[in-house]
């Protein structure tokens, strides 16, 4: 199935159906898994994982907009994915995971005419969870028949994917001026300052609202990885993947959901 992108030029949806996949695969998906080792094969306490993750988390957040800016900035977006997942697959740096999101948008965004974004938007959410579910049942297989170490082994694998399904979207069926929300000629106003930030007021609600909403859903996950890790060992790594298949198939259909009832 090919279609034509905002600027007249041909693609596969599918292709960006892939990105969201497979970037599901790299970008954090296999953190918790991460958590279980530290507790069951290196003997870490749950403290020392804790800190750990929290200095992670900490540096994401502090590089997160200005990573977003430069993506807004360069019209080279389908190469700042491949760079970041090749720093990803080679050195597990999480950091890194902070350049998919806007970069996908932005890719989305200079696809897709502004009625169509949406549903669009809505189905790369779908694609997302469906990754985090394959990467789930894909790492209880390997932790299972191999070693939890085994399971990190798949970050190169599904890096080398992702930089093959993104390098599949011909550079000139992105429009880069409406990747940028600027017009054809790229003489409009401009992409907007950090200052929307603090003084667009539903923004600035929308925003507390995500925050208080992570600060209560998003260390969950990893904090009931370290007690199945802490308590059942040997089972730890496929109890950690049924909880990631129970969230995320939940999610799913949610996107979906969203996608096409978010203009209503």
């Amino acid at each position: 199935m090919v279609v034509t992108s905002t600027n007249g030029k041909r693609f596969n949806p599918r292709s960006l159906d892939a990105i969201n996949f497979l970037l599901a695969d790299v970008r954090g998906a296999l953190g918790p898994y991460l958590n279980v080792f530290l507790v069951t094969q290196q003997h870490w306490s749950q403290t020392e994982v804790g800190l750990v993750s929290t200095i992670g988390g900490l540096l994401g957040l502090a590089v997160q907009t200005p990573i977003g800016a430069a993506i807004d900035e360069t019209r080279a977006k389908r190469e700042a994915i491949v760079l970041a997942l090749a720093v990803l697959g080679i050195s597990l740096m999480a950091i890194v995971g902070d350049v998919f999101g806007p970069a996908v948008a932005g890719l989305t965004l200079g696809l897709y005419a502004r009625k169509q974004l949406a549903r669009r938007m809505g189905r790369n959410s779908a694609f997302d969870h469906a990754g985090n579910v394959a990467i789930a049942v894909v790492a209880a297989g390997v932790g299972y028949a191999f070693s939890q170490r085994a399971v990190f082994l798949l970050v190169p694998v599904f890096a080398v994917l992702a930089g093959i399904a993104v390098l599949s979207i011909p550079a000139k069926a992105i429009d880069l001026a409406r990747a940028r929300d600027l017009d054809q000629d790229g003489r409009s106003a401009g992409p907007a300052g950090y200052d929307i930030l603090f003084k667009t007021r539903p923004l600035v609600i929308f925003g507390l609202c995500v925050m208080l909403f992570h600060l209560a859903n998003a260390a969950l996950l990893p904090l009931v990885g370290q007690k199945l890790a802490a308590e059942f060992p040997e089972e730890a790594t496929a109890m950690m993947s049924a909880c990631i298949v129970a969230a995320q198939t939940i999610m799913l259909p949610i996107a979906l959901l969203v996608g096409h009832t978010a203009d209503s």
